[in-house]
């Protein structure tokens, strides 16, 4: 099963086929779904997200997404979700029937391969296929002193790692030696549906172009204007065509969005995203769509109204275009 151009998740994986649509866009959250950028600056309060997953399921929204900060970094500004990815992902997992469940992203050089696996093929089972990794190489240089990862091997360590992981969920008791690691006559259990699960690579990870389009399960990356953003899908496009001509691979973005109370106001750049109306929301995600963004992952964190107000209105009056679980 390491061969990813052969996997077709979207029969097994039911994570990946409410994410991925073919020809539309679909819009998830990402944790916390919390307003709280302009008060706390790095530290949300958490207070309602497990009712808060609850309604964006309720409310048709295609995915749940969560980070993986293993330290906070006062210089970052932003500690995500707070909770270790993986136990939260097993709060809503417990929470939740139907929605994707996200990781955006886990940093694998931080974290051992096969305690990545078994994670991750954990999830699946429990939430019944619905798990989709990103997974990303770690853009922190204060979190990897403290794991004694050499910073600048996480490239290697990340495609190292993505192997370990695939192989030792993909086969029984495989003979694996690798400099992360040696296992013989054992095994990683429990195995995921499908023995494996969708790993998109997150930004650049350390990696060129190409091997993403060749080893990874889609992309998922940061966004930018639709005009700047055709161009970088045209070219994953064409780079997963020339590997896996018949297997397109998704591409997935986030975007922080400040909801205006007017629903025609016009797009003033925030961090990473825009403040906007929802007439003009609207409009991008036509433009997203247009030029092929599978998944939008969209983040409150600088908004000024509460994220559950705004989620509620573009469930309403935005969501029923685009997504279709």
């Amino acid at each position: 099963m390491s061969d990813t151009q052969t996997i077709d998740f979207a029969s097994f994986n039911a994570g990946f086929a409410r994410l991925f649509q073919p020809g539309r866009l679909s819009l998830g959250l990402m944790f916390p779904i919390e307003a709280y950028g302009h008060a706390h600056w790095d530290m949300p309060t958490m207070a309602g997200q497990v009712e808060l997953a609850k309604r964006a399921e309720a409310l048709g929204f295609a995915g749940l997404w969560v980070r993986d900060v293993p330290l906070r970094d006062p210089n970052f500004g932003d500690v995500g979700q707070i909770y270790d990815p993986w136990v939260w992902l097993a709060t809503i997992t417990a929470a939740t029937r139907e929605i994707a469940l996200g990781t955006g992203s886990i940093i694998l050089p931080l974290r051992h391969p096969f305690h990545i696996a078994k994670a991750a093929a954990s999830i699946d089972q429990l939430s019944g296929g619905r798990l989709v990794m990103g997974v990303g190489s770690g853009d922190r240089p204060v979190e990897f002193p403290a794991f004694d990862v050499p910073f600048q091997d996480r490239g290697e360590i990340f495609r190292e790692s993505i192997a370990l992981i695939r192989a030792s969920l993909g086969e029984e008791y495989p003979d694996i030696r690798s400099s992360l690691g040696t296992l013989r006559h054992a095994d990683v259990i429990p195995k995921p549906h499908g023995n494996a699960i969708p790993m998109l690579v997150t930004g650049g990870s350390q990696q060129e172009l190409d091997w993403t389009a060749e080893h990874s399960d889609g992309w998922l990356t940061y966004g930018q204007h639709p005009t700047r953003q055709r161009l970088v899908i045209e070219q994953w496009r064409a780079k997963v065509a020339a590997c896996s001509p018949d297997r397109p691979k998704p591409f997935a973005q986030g975007l922080h969005v400040d909801l205006a109370e007017d629903p025609e106001e016009a797009p003033t750049l925030i961090h990473n995203g825009y403040r906007l109306g929802r007439a003009r929301l609207i409009e991008l995600f036509d433009s997203l769509q247009h030029i092929g963004v599978n998944h939008c992952l969209l983040n409150f964190k600088f908004a000024r109204r509460p994220a559950a107000e705004i989620v509620e209105e573009i469930a309403a009056e935005v969501l029923p275009r685009f997504s279709s679980p």
